[in-house]
């Protein structure tokens, strides 16, 4: 996007020029009526500059103008667990995100806990023992197959029980219909509600998805209200313009990215970095 608003403020700055900024921002996932809002932006700016800092600049302010103004922070209480159902597609990086999460939580000497509750696949809970096992944080798991709100009821009693700071829920990304896995969903936050509240409740978004990202995030917002998102694949091949979009159309802010497949390659999402990385 760089190159072609320095060209528009050189005055350099052609039909196909205008055109192919356009595709370019379709392709990065933007939606079309924030990409008219971009253009018209560029296009406002005086065609004087050596270095396409106006135009760059106009964008900038559109860019972080659709972002959020509000705390993107992680509950945290004081007095009870605080806890976090992570919600999402399978594919997406889900189950490895409820690790990197857990992690970057303990790193920041928070008490952790983790309950397996996507028992309809048995290797959803053997991948999250394993990054149990590696992280050294204590998980709950249940037989496969076995039903998730139980498991989510035990591992929200042993958080109670044993002052657990945080305890993160893994859940199921597909079932034999959308309603069965919604109801799902809605009977595991009714279950652990019993015994403590749910206070976050994540929505992983694969960044390299498109625009389809935005019609999996507002169907699981229908069943369970979202608090955040965690944007996964922001890795240099994808684009990432679909976690802003998603953003302005839920309403709902970014909290975390994943860029990676290790431990480390997670985040606390930070605004002014990832218009720099649309801008560049």
């Amino acid at each position: 996007m760089g190159k072609f608003l320095a060209k528009f403020s050189r005055n350099e700055f052609t039909p196909e020029d205008e055109r192919d900024l356009a595709n370019v921002l379709i392709e990065s996932d933007l939606g079309s009526a924030l990409t008219e809002k971009i253009l018209a932006a560029a296009k406002s700016q005086p065609t004087n500059s050596q270095d396409g800092e106006s135009a760059i600049s106009a964008v900038r302010a559109v860019l972080r103008s659709s972002l959020m103004e509000t705390d993107r922070g992680i509950f945290h209480s004081n007095d009870r667990p605080t806890v976090i159902l992570i919600v999402g597609v399978n594919g997406t990086g889900k189950t490895t995100s409820v690790a990197k999460l857990a992690k970057w939580l303990s790193e920041n000497q928070k008490k952790v806990l983790l309950a397996a509750a996507d028992t309809f696949r048995a290797a959803a809970v053997e991948q999250l023992s394993t990054w149990a096992d590696r992280l050294e944080i204590p998980i709950v798991v249940g037989e496969t197959g076995a039903d998730p709100a139980s498991v989510a009821f035990e591992a929200a009693s042993r958080a109670v029980n044993e002052n657990f700071s945080f305890l993160i829920i893994d859940t199921a990304g597909r079932l034999h219909t959308k309603s069965n896995l919604m109801d799902e969903l809605s009977k595991i936050k009714r279950v652990v509600e019993k015994i403590t509240p749910i206070n976050e409740t994540l929505f992983v978004l694969d960044g390299t998805t498109g625009q389809n990202g935005i019609v999996q995030a507002k169907t699981f917002a229908q069943s369970v209200p979202l608090t955040g998102l965690i944007v996964t694949k922001l890795d240099g091949s994808a684009k990432g313009g679909i976690a802003l979009a998603t953003e302005m159309e839920l309403k709902t802010p970014i909290k975390f990215i994943g860029t990676g497949e290790r431990e480390g390659d997670f985040a606390a999402f930070d605004p002014e970095i990832y218009v720099e990385s649309l801008l560049s």
